[in-house]
């Protein structure tokens, strides 16, 4: 195996317009610690996570590798590795304070990595891993919902990637749950409702009235994927003791208007479990080997809706240029190759 590999990185923060925003280099193999698993990267998908970091986080002149979605092969793996073995297809999310994914080759610890789905090419599979621990996590863990659970869910941004996957996980996995979710155009109206959804509404400032009509008597929970300046809306929207899961970065949330209808505020970010190392990091390799099996099984579907290929640093400027309208519909995902 040669010493170095193709990678895109960012050196400074720039727009996406600028050329040298994300640029192609030759980068180091990275090296395998005992947990890890090097995997050759077959495929790739653009998150906001990705917009943020290369926005806002200086690399100081380093070129420093984005991606937090990825699907392809093992092809080494560490001394202490148990859950993989080279020639293993997968699929993960990696870490926010490692190495992303835009690049030939990641070293990724195997506890947040899943086997990918049989019935999906590399790109298919790329669309979901961190869109599904996102919603996984917020669902089953933050909210703490179950089969048997009932009541209202309102999923604020139900088109876009994380929205796409509370939508379909909730509809398959807590059948007495009614999905409401906030889609403003008619194309994302039509996309939420392919996924399961039982209602839409309308984002911002229409929200509260649309909620009225088809909940009149308030939601029983809100995941939402942009919060700021919408707390108001979802106190008044929100059923008494209500929860609120929150993915986004919405500035100080002034929770004292919570307290009057004992009301619930969580963070989720999938990134905690492998940042501070967490003893039941091994979770997110068991809910993607789950989402794996759902998606086998025909009960989800990918998200995927736009393919760009090769890997490289024009056609991530363009998946970004893509994210950053906020007019996606599900994940965009660039490939090594075009799988067909």
């Amino acid at each position: 195996m040669t010493e170095t590999m193709n990678a895109v990185a960012y050196t400074k923060n720039l727009p996406i317009s600028d050329d040298a925003s994300l640029e192609d280099v030759l980068l180091p193999i990275p090296e395998v610690g005992p947990k890890d698993l090097l995997v050759e990267v077959n495929a790739v998908s653009v998150n906001p996570v990705d917009v943020k970091v290369r926005s806002g986080k200086d690399p100081a002149g380093r070129p420093t590798v984005l991606g937090y979605d990825a699907a392809g092969t093992v092809r080494a793996v560490g001394a202490d590795v148990t859950l993989f073995r080279a020639g293993d297809d997968v699929f993960y999310a990696g870490a926010i304070d490692r190495g992303g994914s835009n690049a030939q080759f990641q070293a990724v610890d195997e506890r947040v990595v899943g086997g990918k789905p049989k019935t999906l090419d590399f790109a298919q599979a790329a669309a979901l891993p961190l869109t599904s621990i996102t919603a996984w996590e917020g669902l089953f863990v933050k909210l703490g919902l179950s089969a048997d659970s009932a009541g209202t869910l309102l999923m604020i941004g139900g088109a876009g990637g994380v929205g796409s996957m509370v939508v379909q996980l909730a509809k398959a996995l807590i059948p007495g749950l009614r999905v409401i979710a906030s889609a403003s155009r008619t194309e994302s109206q039509e996309w939420v409702r392919s996924l399961g959804a039982d209602e839409t509404v309308r984002h911002g400032e229409a929200l509260r009235e649309d909620v009225q009509r088809v909940a009149p008597e308030g939601v029983d929970y809100i995941f939402t994927t942009n919060s700021a300046g919408q707390l108001a809306a979802f106190v008044e929207i929100l059923k008494p003791f209500g929860q609120i899961v929150a993915i986004d970065d919405p500035g100080q949330v002034d929770v004292a208007q919570l307290k009057s209808k004992s009301l619930t505020w969580h963070w989720e970010l999938m990134f905690t479990r492998s940042l501070f190392q967490t003893p039941d990091m091994i979770e997110q390799h068991h809910l993607l080997n789950k989402v794996a099996s759902m998606v086998d099984a025909g009960i989800i579907r990918s998200t995927i809706t736009h393919t760009l290929h090769p890997i490289n640093a024009e056609n991530l400027r363009n998946a970004h240029a893509m994210v950053e309208s906020g007019h996606t519909l599900g994940k965009i995902v660039v490939a090594a190759s075009d799988p067909h």
